[in-house]
């Protein structure tokens, strides 16, 4: 075999690679540990980990067939890196160039400082609670107030000697204009004033948009940050007042949830069901350390807590019923605004003086539906009424605007009840035996027995020159008899009447998780703090008519209104129906019909009631305007009007509830308008809005899949 020999010039060819290869890499290694050895050192000492709270995602709202009211939507937030910002040579041109951007696509940054933007400086007039709490703890932080007393500021500068103090503090030169120095110290004032208040850390830009982003992405602007966050998304325009909405921590509210693990940044709960299920709905959040580059790269990721989201609210509403039910009452209202010109105009066209100082104006306006079988509330609607979405952006404006929209008349506004109230006075005087259902009394027009001691009330018919026939409890609630109703209650006597009207939830909690107002049954141990007066007989005749200063809820109206309709029964007026985990795997909580109270009263005595109150709306003879209004409902309804008394020269207000089917009750309605005039005149709202359940109850494709959920 012959052997084949590796020439000695090859050998030396591949020994020379070698050799140079070993050269050009001692040379790089030499260059990066030697030469160049610190600055990679350096540099490597520059990367940083960071642990960040990562909020869980707040729980859903649902209506009580599974549709979707309010959930989340990814948004992302502008924040800025103070340590990055301040490294600058010039941090105010660099505020002043980020605002510019900021405004010019469109969008608007977070300025929290109180002072209008442009000279002569002065304190703005409407200064929100948080502005106002933040202003204070900035005046009293122990560095401000050294500053203050070193420039010889007061302890609480004008807004001119406050501006003058931050050109100073912020070093922010001449070559400012007073309106560049005002933007310069609104932005560096929110920074350092949360130094001085337990709140959340500055954003710069909440909710950013994606050209504001992309624009700041591509510049590569050093010491902002981008994160993303979640906002709430409405995905109705309506239940304002039911679903609330939610917004930044303020002082008080972080004492209190800090307790609870709260990050300091949390968005909480501020109001209606946001507010009563915060525990439900917010969640725990998470934790996550990120390893990050000295330009701000996110290098690595590790989760040491995982977020949890919030579990998931199912109402008793009916979405479609409530946007339907505020939809009827503010063209109801429009509708009586009409009417009430039109009235005018006709007076004066005969000549008659309208009086300029009687107010007749309408200020505001509630209707409540309540299911009879459970007590639940299906709709809740407050006019007037706002858009929830932006409720943090308006809520100044909203606050100054006319008869408070932000104000939830179902459950915060009361009312004189007027003679709807007389169902309950005529159950208590059946049920004490003061009256059978047969027993009459003769309608005199003046009731005079206490006419020597200057008191002598009339029926509402005496002033148009008529008296009611011999009437029982049944045609006095037709008719809707003054007279009759100041006898039995004269004898009956205000205690008895106060404890069947709370029986029926009037002046008491109805159950209901959100905040209300309880409202008051006329009594004598607090009515000097109502009427400023001491008790007087009178004021019972006028209890057992609606008056004196008994003043109740819609929602509490509608769910008496429910229990004549059943019988007696009241049950809890609670909106939660039901409880989900996160992931929908879990049922925490259903809600199961919950009796609060009883009226008991025999069959009979109900059914005198009932009859008096179906009278109310289909007696031609005495009650054809109502009957006009009803006779072609694909329901018989019962029902009763009320007018209540708001004192000399204002418009009374009108009241009207009704329930129906009239022979086996499924629905209560009742509605008030504030200077309505006469309950007769408001219920075509009411009509309306049965008119309105009965469809939806109707459809064909009410989802029974969704409905199951909640099974």
């Amino acid at each position: 075999m012959n052997k084949r020999l590796i020439k000695p010039t090859r050998l030396l060819a591949m020994a020379l690679i070698l050799v140079l290869l070993l050269t050009v890499y001692l040379v790089f290694l030499y260059d990066l540990q030697i030469v160049q050895g610190e600055e990679y050192y350096n540099r490597s000492n520059e990367l940083s980990d960071e642990v960040r709270t990562v909020t869980a995602t707040r729980g859903n709202i649902f209506d009580r067939y599974g549709r979707l009211m309010v959930g989340n939507t990814e948004c992302y937030n502008l924040k800025i890196d103070t340590d990055k910002l301040f490294a600058n040579e010039d941090p105010n041109a660099v505020i002043l160039e980020l605002v510019e951007m900021v405004e010019s696509f469109g969008d608007s940054y977070t300025d929290d400082l109180p002072i209008t933007m442009e000279p002569p400086f002065e304190y703005i007039d409407d200064m929100t609670e948080i502005q106002r709490t933040m202003l204070d703890a900035y005046f009293t932080d122990k560095t401000r107030v050294k500053e203050f007393d070193e420039m010889g500021i007061p302890s609480n500068p004008s807004a001119v000697e406050l501006m003058s103090y931050m050109r100073t503090r912020y070093d922010i030169d001449n070559s400012y204009t007073a309106e560049e120095m005002r933007i310069i110290a609104g932005v560096r004032y929110s920074i350092n004033v949360r130094y001085s208040v337990n709140t959340s850390p500055y954003v710069f830009v909440e909710d950013a948009g994606m050209k504001l982003i992309s624009s700041i992405m591509e510049q590569k602007l050093v010491g902002i940050d981008v994160e993303r966050a979640y906002v709430r998304k409405y995905s109705t325009e309506y239940a304002a007042h039911i679903l609330g909405y939610t917004g930044l921590m303020t002082q008080e509210e972080y004492e209190r949830y800090s307790l609870l693990d709260y990050a300091n940044d949390a968005m909480v709960g501020k109001d209606g069901i946001e507010y009563a299920f915060e525990s439900y709905l917010h969640g725990t959040d998470g934790e996550v350390i990120e390893i990050k580059n000295a330009s701000g790269t996110v290098l690595s990721t590790v989760y040491t807590k995982e977020p949890v989201p919030g579990n998931h609210i199912y109402l008793t509403i009916d979405s479609v019923l409530q946007e339907q039910t505020e939809r009827i009452l503010a063209s109801g209202v429009e509708a009586l605004k009409r009417t009430q010109e039109q009235a005018k105009a006709e007076a004066a066209g005969r000549g008659e003086t309208v009086d300029p100082e009687f107010k007749d104006e309408i200020t505001g306006a509630a209707a409540v539906v309540v299911d009879v079988r459970t007590g639940e509330p299906l709709a809740m609607a407050s006019w007037p009424t706002y858009d929830v979405s932006t409720v943090i952006e308006n809520y100044q404006e909203l606050m100054e605007t006319p008869n408070a929209p932000l104000f939830n008349r179902a459950l915060l506004g009361t009312y004189a009840p007027g003679s709807t109230f007389k169902p309950c006075t005529a159950i208590a005087a059946l049920t004490q035996g003061i009256i059978n259902t047969e027993d009459k009394v003769k309608c005199e027009g003046v009731f005079t027995k206490y006419a020597a001691d200057g008191y002598a009330p009339e029926c509402w018919i005496w002033a148009e020159g008529y008296t009611h026939e011999e009437e029982n409890v049944t045609y006095a609630i037709r008719d809707s008899c003054n007279y009759f109703f100041y006898t039995i209650s004269d004898t009956l006597g205000v205690d008895a009447m106060g404890e069947v009207a709370h029986s029926f939830g009037l002046g008491v909690p109805t159950g209901i998780e959100l905040v209300e107002t309880t409202g008051n049954m006329s009594n004598r141990a607090n009515h000097a703090d109502y009427a400023g007066t001491e008790w007087r007989i009178g004021d019972t005749l006028q209890a057992g008519i609606g008056q004196a200063d008994s003043i109740f809820t819609p929602l509490q109206m509608a769910e008496y209104c429910a229990t004549v309709a059943n019988g007696g029964t009241r049950y809890s007026a609670s909106i939660l129906k039901s409880i989900r985990s996160y992931d929908y795997s879990e049922k925490l909580y259903e809600r199961e019909p919950e009796i609060l109270s009883t009226v008991e009263s025999a069959d009979y005595n109900w059914a005198a009631v009932h009859e008096g109150m179906y009278e109310v709306l289909h007696d031609w003879a005495n009650n054809g305007k109502n009957v006009e209004h009803w006779v072609d409902c694909e329901w018989e309804v019962a029902g009763k009007t009320g007018t209540a008394q708001k004192g000399e020269n204002i418009q009374n207000d009108g009241l009207f509830m009704c329930y129906a089917p009239y022979d086996d009750p499924e629905v209560a309605i009742f509605v008030v308008v504030e200077r309505g005039g006469a309950g007769a005149n408001v219920q075509f709202i009411a009509r309306n809005i049965m008119d309105a359940y009965i469809t939806i109850r109707g459809y064909s494709d009410t989802s029974e899949e969704e409905m199951s959920l909640l099974k």
